[in-house]
C-alpha cells in the first residue's frame, strides 16, 4: 500500500492519524499497523501519526503488508491482481464468504488464508466478476468512490417488449419472508436498465443484458419477474419455484433442469482505481452452461440475434 496526497484546507491543523481515518478511511487497526511497521513522511521528512498537518503539505504513507499473491485455484480465474485488490471470475455454485457447510470451499478461503474483503457480493449460484480487496483500507478506498458499474447477462423466459428500457420500480422484502423480495410502492428505490441481445423463438427465451443503477438484493431477479420474464433456473422467482409459481412457460421445467442454477452472470465491471488513478474495465464471456442452453437443438430460422444497431 502506497499513497501520496496533498493536504486540503479542510484538514489544516489536523493530526495525521485523524486524517488517515477520516479521509483515507483507514481502520484503527490499519493506522496502528502503519505506525508500527509502515512509513509516514510529511514533506519528505519522517513524521509521527500524531503530528499535525497543514494545507499544502505532502503526505506519503507506505505499508507493505498486502504485497502478496493470491492462490490460483483451478476453477477460479483471476483477471487482475495488484497489492491492493484482485478482480475474480467466480464460478457458479461457489459461495463468496465461508459459511456453515462451506468453511473450506468458499471463494475467500480458496484464494488465501489471510483475511480478504469482497467489495461487492455475488450469490452462490451467480457466476461472474467480483472485486476482492486484500485489506480493509483497500476495501474502504475502492468502495468510497461509489462508482462501480455492474452489468450482467441472464437467460430469461419470454421476449421483452420493448426490447430495451429501464425498470424503475421499488423493491422490498416480502412480508414474512427472509429471502424473497417483491416490487412494491413502499420499497426502496431500485433501477435496472435492460437490453435484449438475443431471442430464441422455439424455446421462448431471451439473452438479456442488465445494468444495475442501484444495488438491491435480488434486484435483477425481482425486476425481471415483475416484467413477466423470470430467469431460467431461478428457484425463488422462477415459474417452477414454490414461492412464485407460474403456468406461463410450459417448457420451463426441462430448461430449469438443464441449467441447474439461476442463469445469471456478472459479465462486466467498470470502476475507478484510486491507487492507479485510472478507470478499469473488465469483461468475461457467459459460461458454458448458459451457452449450451442458447445453442442446444435450435435452428437458424427460429433464432433471432439482435444487432447493436437495432437496440
Amino acid at each position: 500500500m502506497k499513497n501520496k496526497v496533498t493536504i486540503t484546507s479542510e484538514y489544516d491543523g489536523c493530526e495525521i492519524q485523524r486524517y488517515l481515518r477520516r479521509e483515507l478511511l483507514m481502520s484503527s487497526v490499519m493506522v496502528k499497523r502503519l505506525k508500527l511497521y509502515g512509513t509516514v513522511n510529511l514533506n519528505g521528512v519522517h513524521a509521527r501519526i500524531r503530528d499535525r498537518i497543514s494545507e499544502g503539505d505532502e503526505l506519503f504513507i507506505e505499508y507493505e503488508d498486502s504485497t502478496y499473491m493470491l492462490n490460483r485455484p483451478a476453477n477460479v480465474q483471476i483477471l487482475f491482481e495488484d497489492d491492493h485488490y484482485a478482480v475474480i471470475n467466480k464460478p457458479s455454485g461457489m459461495v463468496t464468504h465461508p459459511t456453515h457447510g462451506h468453511l473450506d470451499d468458499s471463494l475467500i478461503t480458496q484464494l488465501s488464508d489471510r483475511t480478504l474483503h469482497p467489495v461487492m457480493r455475488l450469490d452462490r449460484e451467480t457466476s461472474g466478476l467480483i472485486i476482492i480487496a486484500k485489506d480493509g483500507y483497500s476495501h474502504n478506498t475502492i468502495h468510497s468512490y461509489g462508482n462501480i458499474e455492474k452489468s450482467y447477462k441472464a437467460l430469461c423466459y419470454g421476449h421483452y417488449n420493448p426490447e430495451c428500457g429501464t425498470i424503475d420500480v421499488p423493491i422490498a422484502r416480502r412480508e414474512g419472508s427472509v429471502m424473497i423480495r417483491d416490487c412494491t410502492p413502499d420499497g426502496k428505490p431500485s433501477v435496472t436498465e435492460y437490453k435484449t441481445l438475443e431471442y430464441i423463438e422455439d424455446k421462448d427465451i431471451s439473452l438479456v443484458e442488465f445494468r444495475l443503477l442501484t444495488g438491491r438484493c435480488h434486484q435483477i431477479r425481482t425486476h425481471s419477474r415483475y416484467m413477466g420474464h423470470p430467469l431460467l433456473g431461478d428457484g425463488l422467482y422462477g415459474p417452477n419455484s414454490e414461492d412464485n409459481p407460474s403456468q406461463d412457460f410450459p417448457g420451463s421445467m426441462l430448461l430449469d433442469e438443464k441449467i441447474g442454477r439461476v442463469a445469471l452472470h456478472a459479465y462486466r465491471l467498470s470502476f475507478y482505481d484510486p491507487f492507479a488513478g485510472i478507470t478499469r474495465t473488465f469483461e468475461t464471456d457467459i459460461p458454458s452452461d448458459m451457452k449450451e442452453i442458447l445453442n442446444q437443438n435450435d435452428s437458424q430460422s427460429s433464432r433471432a440475434r439482435l444487432s447493436e444497431e437495432s437496440l
